[in-house]
């Protein structure tokens, strides 16, 4: 006996779910009776059949929004529900930004706290108990809502396993936007694409993460020559974002993204704490840098000691000359 209804937050893009989005349904379906997603959009149909093939038994869409902001729609939408008592047991979204979005909004209006970071899911007797990694990811503390009112988690990317469980198509139907205020004037009238020639970040086989023992910001390019060579994405420290070396999207660690790559190849970065959380997952781990006692040596699977400066321009023209 599972957990009634969890509705799990839908992203997606050009006809293609968010890798978030299905791994929240692996998990979903362990735990919930009930498993349907609610989306901000008018494209549902496109997606109903990966969503169905997950685990997702509907799809409540709110339909086209006009350019309308998908966040303030969706948690107004869904706090409706809730409100006239069709609403689900749980919500479950992901740690991303239109995650965030619908979570701290549907968090006012239906006055219930969100339970955030979460790695781990798990049923208590009838209530779902979070799992989530404090003082930078040394210690883990399992959270209870004590109220009876709808739960909601912010689940971090990478935490479950997305695999496909042969349901057909999810079924569609529109999920009601109520007025939405002021908010609801607000709208996008442009977006930003950033350009990227290979595969994400947060999605590729290979890493290749570039910290502060580079030295200098031109050093870097050695970073990015290796990851495309190796067909994979380029990633970085806290430390060399904060210096404005490579942009935010680049980041790999507790404030950054989370990755869980076959191969991570860390290049002179220490491995705080805080670096470690987002990629210690990864499969096979190889670390280069000059000091032997840096902490990252400490999760790798293969460690070089050595000046990065030296180690990565061989490694490149090793793997050019095959």
């Amino acid at each position: 006996m599972g957990l009634g209804k969890i509705w799990v937050y839908g992203e997606a893009e050009d006809g293609t779910v968010a890798t978030i989005t299905l791994e929240m349904l692996a998990k979903a379906r362990e735990i919930a009776d009930t498993v349907e997603v609610v989306y901000g959009g008018g494209d549902a149909d496109a997606i109903a059949a990966e969503l169905g093939e997950h685990g997702a038994s509907a799809v409540h869409a709110t339909g086209d929004l006009g350019g309308k902001l998908s966040g303030v729609a969706v948690a107004s939408a869904i706090a409706a529900s809730v409100a006239a008592g069709t609403g689900p047991d749980a919500v479950l979204l992901g740690t991303t930004y239109e995650g965030r979005d619908v979570a701290g909004r549907l968090s006012v209006k239906v006055d219930a706290p969100v339970i955030t970071n979460v790695v781990d899911l798990d049923l208590d007797g009838d209530r779902l108990v979070g799992t989530e990694p404090v003082f930078g990811g040394t210690t883990n503390v399992r959270t209870v809502f004590t109220s009876d009112k709808t739960a909601i988690f912010l689940i971090r990317p990478k935490s479950f396993t997305a695999e496909p469980a042969g349901g057909g198509a999810a079924t569609v139907s529109t999920l009601e936007v109520p007025d939405m205020g002021a908010a609801g004037a607000a709208t996008i009238i442009d977006r930003f694409v950033e350009e990227s020639d290979g595969p994400k970040l947060d999605e590729a086989a290979v890493v290749v993460s570039g910290g502060r023992g580079l030295g200098e910001a031109e050093k870097y390019e050695m970073i990015e020559t290796l990851s495309k060579l190796l067909n994979g994405a380029a990633g970085a420290s806290r430390a060399i974002v904060d210096a404005g070396w490579v942009p935010y999207s680049y980041q790999v660690g507790q404030t950054g993204k989370v990755v869980k790559p076959a191969v991570y190849i860390a290049a002179g970065i220490s491995g705080a704490t805080q670096h470690l959380v987002g990629m210690k997952g990864s499969n096979n781990i190889i670390a280069i840098n000059k000091d032997p006692e840096a902490p990252i040596f400490g999760v790798a699977d293969l460690g070089v000691i050595g000046d990065v400066h030296k180690v990565l321009p061989k490694l490149i023209e090793a793997i050019k000359a095959r």
